[in-house]
């Protein structure tokens, strides 16, 4: 039998040995959620999933300046750029740890020039040679225990959790996005109610100065008109650097310089778009942030069957073949042929404990992962009854409302709720409803 049959025989008993995988396989936990929300219209019941697509979810509100702002900040955005290289890292990492399936196979070729002491030989006379070699190693682990395949699911999980992250990222800033726009819109209609109100308060102290003149009326009356004006006044000047602080949120969002980014002045005109009846409970199920602790869960409950493989031997399987020689021109011949090939064999007999350590460590680590999904999950139904909440108070709120400048300012904050409830479901609910968003 020659070498290359040798070599094949080797591998095919190895991959042959590879069927046993330590470790418990992974399930998703029981969660106790409701199926309604205790806020709203009635909900029907459904699975969506994470992966739904999220679409464009800020066009029902109709804006055009919105929608620019938001294709913006998904392409510019520096600390989305940030999330999605370690997604590209994670990915990487994901397919090295796949790598281990196949053996590896490195060439390590060598030149040297050797001078021999005279000591050292046989004739009593030093001399000096070369020598030339270029060998192939191979190096393979049997996965005897499934320790490289439950690595590799815990890295195909991390890698789906950093695209959670992601996700979750992304929702996040398009949220903040609509926020900070309907935030800085709704001071444009206080600013626009305030100067109005100031060109009436100036006009009533013209008129007060002109009856103070006349005789008609006291000083005390002209302090009064003068006082107001000035307060409002202050109002105006007041709003006008939340606004600008709100511009310069925006620029940031959107990758771009505070002081090359500006926005028109334009009043809040925007109806805030009705919920869809019909959402499911599930929906959350599409969330990023719970996508990511689930799979960061998956990714902890595969590395406990990691730590049960260091308790058995690890065989791997060696070899080399190639040539040697101290001649160039003679390298390649057949009689220069060298081959090594065998099994190695890695038993743990003491290591104070370690392993053990390991072990626990693991299934600490997995009971860490499954409290903290179970805890997104529940963080998730609060927020959506937070902001369902808050559509319900504020609506009630708004149509009592019965100044122009509490009016706006209502609308600005249900619009921002409205906003809230879109990220704390995970996306627009037109998906769910069967439209494109």
């Amino acid at each position: 039998m020659n070498i290359y049959s040798r070599w094949f025989l080797y591998l095919a008993l190895g991959l042959m040995l590879t069927g046993c995988t330590l470790g418990p396989n992974y399930v998703q936990p029981d969660l106790d959620v409701p199926l309604t929300f205790k806020e709203g219209a009635p909900w029907k019941e459904a699975t969506p999933q994470d992966r739904l697509p999220k679409g464009k979810w800020w066009e029902i509100y109709g804006d055009p300046l919105l929608n620019q702002l938001e294709e913006e900040a998904t392409t510019a955005n520096q600390d989305l750029a940030a999330a999605f290289a370690r997604v590209t890292q994670a990915r990487a990492i994901s397919r090295i740890d796949q790598a281990d399936r196949v053996p590896r196979v490195d060439l390590n070729g060598s030149v040297g020039r050797t001078r021999t002491a005279g000591d050292f030989t046989l004739s009593g006379e030093g001399g000096t040679g070369n020598s030339l070699s270029v060998p192939f190693d191979l190096s393979y682990e049997i996965d005897l225990w499934g320790r490289v395949r439950r690595n590799i699911e815990a890295s195909v999980a991390d890698a789906a959790a950093s695209e959670a992250d992601y996700q979750s990222l992304l929702l996040s800033l398009q949220a903040e996005v609509a926020r900070n726009y309907f935030a800085l819109r709704s001071l444009d209609s206080e600013i626009d109610l305030l100067q109005r109100t100031v060109a009436l308060r100036r006009e009533n102290l013209a008129l007060v100065n002109s009856l103070f003149r006349n005789g008609e009326i006291g000083q005390l009356d002209v302090a009064r008109a003068e006082t107001e004006l000035a307060s409002t006044e202050a109002d105006a000047v007041g709003l006008t650097k939340e606004r600008s602080e709100l511009e310069h949120a925006l620029a940031v969002l959107t990758g771009k310089a505070a002081s090359t980014f500006s926005l028109p002045a334009s009043p809040l005109d925007i109806e805030v778009p009705a919920v869809a009846p019909g959402l499911p409970s599930s929906i959350l199920e599409r969330r990023p942030d719970v996508a990511t602790a689930e799979r960061q869960m998956a990714a902890a409950n595969a590395r406990i069957g990691v730590a049960k493989t260091a308790f058995f031997p690890a065989i791997s399987l060696t070899g080399s073949a190639g040539y040697a020689s101290t001649e160039t021109s003679g390298l390649f011949d057949w009689d220069n042929r060298t081959w090594a090939l065998g099994p190695a064999v890695s038993l743990p007999i003491f290591e104070a404990g370690r392993n053990a350590s390991n072990l626990e460590r693991a299934r600490a680590a997995y009971e860490e992962a499954v409290a903290g999904y179970r805890q997104q999950v529940l963080v998730a139904f609060a927020e959506v009854e937070d902001a369902l909440a808050g559509l319900r108070i504020l609506n009630a709120q708004g149509a009592a409302q019965q100044r122009a400048l509490e009016a706006a300012r209502q609308a600005g904050q249900r619009l921002q709720s409205s906003v809230l409830l879109i990220k704390a479901l995970g996306g627009g609910w037109d998906t769910m409803a069967g439209g494109s968003l």
